[in-house]
């Protein structure tokens, strides 16, 4: 008992030193900043946060007041907000987690700081919990509250960071949900703050957790290759810091490396290897200006100097200096072609500009005394305003609005000409209806087209940044359901949905009215999970596409209907997409079978008792119990993880699979974690493509490599050729994704051929 005392107390002495060693770190970072020194109320804040969160542990076993503390470093150090920001960083969780309310924080802190921890509870607060949609429900939330305070916003960010830092304490299955959320919301809202440095770690975190193999691997070719790209980054900028220094600049010049993740992502679209990536390397130059006023100008300077040392590629100059990113991003990015032959993207910024590119928006407060922030300040301004006219009419589902608003502010941008010359800020690839509606809805509604540079061309005309346009419209025109089709912007589908649902109304009545006759007739219940039975069964995402679909006669309702609704029809009806994982709340029970009791081929029914945070091994003789869609084909040595289907079956999915990304978002409570164990006893699918040049006997030695070399079975095999160059897919029979690997490298030695990929 004594032993168990002493124990306890060394342990208390040893929280209470990391915290207090936390807490003063924090306190120095900020008064190393450029902040009003405001001491006593951050201390305040840490000590009732302390005190509220006290005999509370985190998954990793540290005392969970060192969550807070860490969220608040992030803030200070990270982002440079001040003592508002800080206190409330310390604040987040207390109201949530603990029996205090608002209003005791506000009694004790003031409105301003009660009120960005109201809308930080206010985001997290029982909205990952069962119900569909939480996360898009969570984000429409988040970007209501950021209307009131930005502030909320960038603290959600840094415990969202926190967050993915300590990830590995959670069961495989949380990881890919919280990783899966970070990668679709979190890391590109980052972005469009201007939050580089953090948008880039959350994306290596999530790619970390979500693909560890891969991401080792990476890892260690960027290791092997460090001398190579040293050498050549050294051998490159030796001329160019002459060309500077006699210029007189006062500079500094940075090696930029490619993160894991957008290397990886580049490898996943392109279908190419590691070494086919040729721009890992990118050189900043950082200058001081010599006149703040002229800092525009002196970048243009650098750069007629550099381009006289190396040959600039000419499609590949970025002008960001004269129209800044709406996140405020300012630089001017050229591709230079090495004497190694090869072309290196070089960006040429101020520091005030690197300050910005690395911190964004936060880098205001850099630069004021106190940690206020007004919002009248531009481009955030009107990005604010955009997101406030959305919400005031938002579409009743939540994952099309996740989408469209994702659409939106996570965009690349253009810049359009109006006819009298001034300069609207537009996504890239939207079409001139979209260019309507920026301007005024009711231009947009009576629409009939638009002369782009004074040529006439139809609305679904897409814009090139610098185009002149004018939109043409007539008073007999109306919104048309086709209009969705090409519209991109949030702000346009919205207006169109909004208009085509005042038509739509008095059909859907129609349909809801013919759908309740028909439930009476056929003694059912008419009630939502019916309506979601049929919906789903008919392939219809919404209870108002349903009404009206039967309003206007496209779906009869009949007795394949009943027999739905009665468990008779065969598995397999039902709707595509994503969709079809929309849980149907009927009677509440659900099948208790465990996987001991389920025959060779049946179906694997997850039961009450299902231990989610266990992995579930797919090994030859359980494989037909699980689910494998038609998404992702995964195969042995994918990435994988299951989805308990509104069935309670078990799908398999690839992690990186894109329906995969949505169900993470939005049902992440369902996922399991996944691994095989498949002993190359079983053949899959796999599909390489080929190209090259034609030649002949080029089909033979392909064949020859595949069958007599490796005693690999093809299953099926087409070639096309045109003008001297083929092009073909293989189909084969293989036991793992290392096979398809091994067959690629060998099918590298074949001469003529130029490219192999993998095709998913």
């Amino acid at each position: 008992m004594e032993d168990q005392k002493l124990e306890d107390l060394e342990r208390e002495q040893a929280d209470n030193k990391m915290i207090n060693d936390a807490f003063q770190h924090l306190l120095d970072t900020y008064l190393a900043s450029r902040h009003r020194k405001k001491i006593e109320i951050v201390t305040k804040a840490f000590n009732f946060a302390r005190q509220a969160h006290k005999g509370v542990r985190r998954l990793s076993g540290e005392p969970y007041i060192m969550h807070p503390i860490a969220v608040a470093q992030i803030a200070c150090e990270e982002m440079g907000l001040g003592s508002t920001s800080i206190c409330s960083a310390l604040l987040h969780d207390v109201v949530e987690d603990t029996d205090y309310t608002i209003e005791d924080i506000e009694n004790i802190f003031g409105p301003k700081i009660a009120q960005i921890v109201e809308g930080l509870t206010k985001i997290s607060g029982g909205i990952f919990g069962d119900k569909a949609s939480a996360q898009a429900e969570n984000f429409k939330k988040l970007l209501l509250t950021m209307s009131d305070d930005i502030r909320v916003i960038l603290i959600k960010i840094c415990d969202r960071l926190h967050n993915m830092r300590t990830l590995a304490s959670q069961p495989a299955n949380k990881r890919y949900k919280i990783a899966g959320e970070t990668l679709y919301i979190y890391a590109p809202l980052a972005n469009r703050l201007g939050l580089n440095k953090i948008k880039t770690e959350l994306e290596d975190l999530s790619f970390k957790y979500e693909h560890p193999e891969e991401y080792k691997k990476i890892e260690l070719e960027l290791a092997e290759t460090e001398k190579q790209r040293d050498y050549l980054f050294d051998s490159f900028t030796e001329p160019i810091r002459k060309a500077l220094d006699d210029m007189g600049v006062t500079y500094q010049i940075k090696e930029r490396v490619k993160s894991p993740y957008s290397i990886w992502n580049k490898m996943q679209n392109k279908h190419v290897a590691f070494d086919e990536i040729y721009d890992i390397l990118a050189v900043r130059i950082i200058f001081v200006p010599k006149d703040r006023e002229k800092e525009i100008n002196e970048c243009f300077n650098i750069y007629v100097a550099i381009s006289k040392i190396y040959k600039s590629h000419p499609d590949r100059l970025r002008d960001w200096l004269s129209h800044p990113k709406a996140n405020g991003y300012q630089a001017l990015h050229v591709t230079l072609m090495s004497k190694q032959g090869r072309w290196i993207e070089v960006q040429i910024r101020s520091d005030r500009m690197d300050e910005v590119a690395e911190h964004g928006l936060a880098s205001h407060w850099k630069y004021k005394e106190g940690g206020e922030y007004s919002e009248d300040e531009g481009e955030l301004n009107d990005w604010l305003h955009t997101i406030k006219e959305i919400l005031d009419d938002p579409q009743p589902d939540a994952m099309d609005f996740l989408d469209s608003i994702k659409l939106n502010l996570f965009a690349s941008e253009i810049f359009v000409f109006t006819p009298k010359g001034e300069i609207k800020t537009m996504p890239a690839g939207c079409t001139a209806l979209d260019f309507a509606f920026s301007i005024h809805s009711q231009l947009g509604q009576h629409c009939i087209g638009a002369k782009v540079n004074h040529k006439l061309v139809p609305m679904s005309h897409k814009l090139q940044s610098g185009d002149q346009v004018e939109i043409l419209t007539s008073d007999s025109q109306h919104v048309q359901p086709a209009w969705i089709n090409f519209a991109t912007t949030a702000k346009a589908r919205t207006q169109i949905q909004t208009e085509l649902n005042k038509e739509n109304r008095e059909v859907q009545k129609r349909g809801d009215d013919l759908l309740k006759k028909w439930v009476a007739d056929n003694g059912f219940e008419y009630s939502t999970s019916l309506i979601d039975r049929l919906s789903d069964y008919h392939g219809v995402q919404k209870p108002e596409n349903f009404f009206l679909a039967i309003g206007n006669g496209t779906i009869k309702l009949g007795q394949k209907d009943v027999d739905e609704l009665h468990g008779k029809n065969k598995e397999g009806n039902g709707p595509k997409g994503w969709r079809r994982y929309v849980p149907f709340l009927g009677s509440g029970k659900k099948k208790e079978n465990d996987s001991k009791d389920v025959k060779k081929d049946e179906k694997l029914t997850v039961g009450a008792n299902f231990n989610k945070k266990r992995a579930v091994i797919i090994t030859p003789e359980n494989i037909k119990q699980y689910v494998f869609p038609s998404c992702c084909h995964p195969i042995p040595g994918d990435d994988i993880l299951g989805f308990i289907d509104n069935k309670g079956h078990i799908e398999i999915h690839q992690r990186a699979c894109s329906v995969a990304s949505k169900l993470k978002s939005s049902y992440g409570n369902r996922l399991v974690d996944a691994k095989w164990d498949m002993r190359k006893q079983m053949f899959f699918d796999a599909t390489i493509s080929i190209q090259g040049i034609d030649r002949k006997g080029l089909l033979l030695d392909v064949s020859k490599v595949i069958s007599a070399q490796l005693g690999i079975n093809i299953h099926k095999i087409t070639i096309s050729s045109d003008n001297g160059i083929f092009e073909g897919h293989i189909e084969l029979r293989v036991h793992d994704r290392d096979e398809v690997k091994f067959i690629m490298d060998k099918l590298k030695g074949v001469t003529d051929l130029q490219e192999i990929q993998q095709i998913e």
